[in-house]
């Protein structure tokens, strides 16, 4: 009875989700009217920061803002995920949720609570798909040398990539001390996509895991993951009062790899009215001026 209660639960989650996302995708042409400076020739999207770079041949399709560094919230948490899963530490091993996990993420809802005892791939898998705050706090603490080391870590790998206006105090982005440039989270994205362990995990639609004997159960943040007009490969949301809704991901579009990043997105319709504006641009303009 149980399983068949989950079953309904979830088909219903994901038929909400979807419903949302084609609302969004709806209102998109009446949002972008109430965009300020809005210009034919780029996306009409309401985020103060944008970058779009077509990966097939790395051409810059449109920005604003891509040098400016600003508060990034949960994106933080691709950075994280690198770090850890380079450090190689063993998936399986079981970690406990402790009290420096809850204070280290004070203000924020979590299910886990102290003493829950998971795996560092379920931790990883719900830091990165449900940007579960006490999670990505754990891997950081139970990286070798502890939080301060991961954190030293995580300002090496930005260095690294090539990321110069990056920089990281915490692991889960709560932090306004975390901040890149939209063209420096684009190299975040890339290198992310190229970690098939965070393309799973970032992309997946549902995940459940056990917690004493009983299946708590959790979905993407990001509803474009479920669309059917969208091929995301890698992709992590992020919110917090200063950053606003934010979204970075990389999707095929048209039969090009197209890496989105959206900061601060103000608008009526969100992080999720952007990047369909983005898709639908692309496909009328550049497409079209391709054929």
């Amino acid at each position: 009875m149980r399983n068949s209660f989950t079953g309904i639960a979830r088909a219903l989650a994901l038929g909400l989700l979807v419903l949302s996302t084609w609302v969004h995708a709806a209102g998109t042409t009446a949002a972008a009217a109430k965009c300020p400076n809005r210009d034919p020739a780029r996306p009409a999207v309401c985020a103060s920061a944008y970058y779009i770079l077509d990966r097939s041949d790395f051409t810059v399709l449109a920005a604003r803002n891509a040098r400016v560094a600003a508060p990034i919230a949960s994106i933080t948490k691709l950075m994280t995920s690198l770090v850890v899963l380079e450090a190689g530490l063993p998936m399986q091993e079981k970690i406990f949720i402790e009290r420096e996990d809850v204070e280290g993420t004070a203000g924020t809802a979590s299910r886990l609570a102290p003493g829950t005892r998971l795996s560092r791939a379920d931790l990883l898998h719900l830091a990165l798909m449900s940007s579960e705050n006490r999670a990505a706090h754990a891997l950081c603490r139970t990286f070798p040398g502890g939080l301060k080391e991961c954190v030293r870590a995580m300002n090496h790998k930005a260095v690294a990539l090539g990321m110069t206006t990056a920089h990281f105090t915490d692991p889960t982005g709560l932090s306004v001390g975390n901040v890149s440039s939209p063209e420096d989270l684009a190299r975040l994205v890339w290198a992310a996509a190229r970690n098939p362990t965070i393309r799973e995990y970032s992309t997946d639609h549902f995940y459940a895991v056990r917690v004493n004997d009983e299946a708590l159960e959790y979905r993407n943040t990001n509803p474009l993951v479920h669309d059917l007009d969208w091929n995301v490969t890698v992709q992590k949301t992020g919110y917090v009062s200063e950053a606003g809704p934010c979204l970075v991901m990389q999707a095929l579009i048209d039969g090009r790899d197209v890496v989105i990043v959206l900061l601060h997105s103000s608008g009526p319709l969100n992080r999720i009215g952007d990047a369909t504006a983005v898709r639908h641009w692309m496909q009328s303009t550049i497409g079209a001026a391709a054929r």
